[in-house]
């Protein structure tokens, strides 16, 4: 049971030491084992295991770790024809297209948000998204938009997040909240990132449940209050196309 016990538990850190590769490139050993709290010799055995299976690549000259080729090999099979970050894709080019800004489809894991696909602007000066970013429910038109349309329950428990930041006033998100769904979307300007700004609608599924967050994000100075108000029938339009797309 002991033995059963250990093997879990190396499996769950080793899968942590390949997490920790979501917001970095790069890592050495003293960083890893600092980030997870571990001892640098549990780490040092880990990394090996890791690097003999092809998971993570140790440069000689630095001693830095980086993600490996199995990674690629695994994450081939991860898109299917059905997985609607694929089947959603030309919609959102056709919507990058029309609005001309950035496009990128969010799901809620908790009380995060996390961008599943995305599609970058074609103009100089854009807001690069990249896929697999983790967002705090908390601000953003996309996570309000996944807030709102989400059941009672799960708007609770994002409320009282022990994670809440103190400077966000509950009562008037939930009067923000109300207002998005009498409206069908969502805006928000620098709430998380300085000099941006976004516009989200809800997709939902044939049940009409809510499925994810399809969102326009620019530079704030080009995605003014009335440039979102005007791209944001467009932007519904293609959550609705979305929507129907899933069986």
């Amino acid at each position: 049971m002991e033995e059963q016990k250990a093997n879990v538990r190396a499996v769950e850190r080793a899968l942590d030491i390949l997490l920790c590769f979501t917001d970095a490139t790069d890592l050495g050993l003293s960083e890893i084992a600092g980030r997870l709290s571990l001892h640098k010799s549990t780490v040092h055995r880990l990394l090996a295991t890791l690097e003999n299976k092809g998971f993570l690549i140790r440069d000689a000259q630095t001693e830095k770790y980086r993600l490996g080729f199995r990674v690629w090999e695994l994450s081939v099979n991860l898109a299917h024809s059905d997985d609607p970050a694929t089947l959603w894709l030309p919609e959102m080019e056709r919507l990058r297209d029309v609005v001309g800004e950035t496009i990128s489809l969010y799901v809620r894991d908790g009380n995060e948000r996390i961008r599943i696909q995305a599609v970058q602007s074609n103009q100089a000066i854009r807001r690069v998204a990249p896929v697999g970013a983790r967002m705090p429910l908390s601000v953003g038109a996309s996570s309000k938009v996944l807030v709102a349309y989400a059941e009672p329950a799960v708007r609770e428990e994002a409320l009282n997040d022990p994670l809440w930041p103190e400077s966000i006033d509950r009562e008037a998100y939930l009067e923000q909240l109300e207002q998005i769904r009498r409206q069908g979307f969502a805006t928000s300007v620098e709430e998380r990132e300085l000099g941006a700004a976004a516009v989200a609608a809800p997709i939902f599924n044939r049940n009409n449940k809510l499925v994810a967050a399809l969102a326009v994000s620019g530079p704030s100075n080009r995605l003014t209050p009335e440039r979102m108000m005007e791209i944001a029938k467009p932007i519904m339009e293609s959550a609705y196309r979305m929507g129907k797309m899933l069986k």
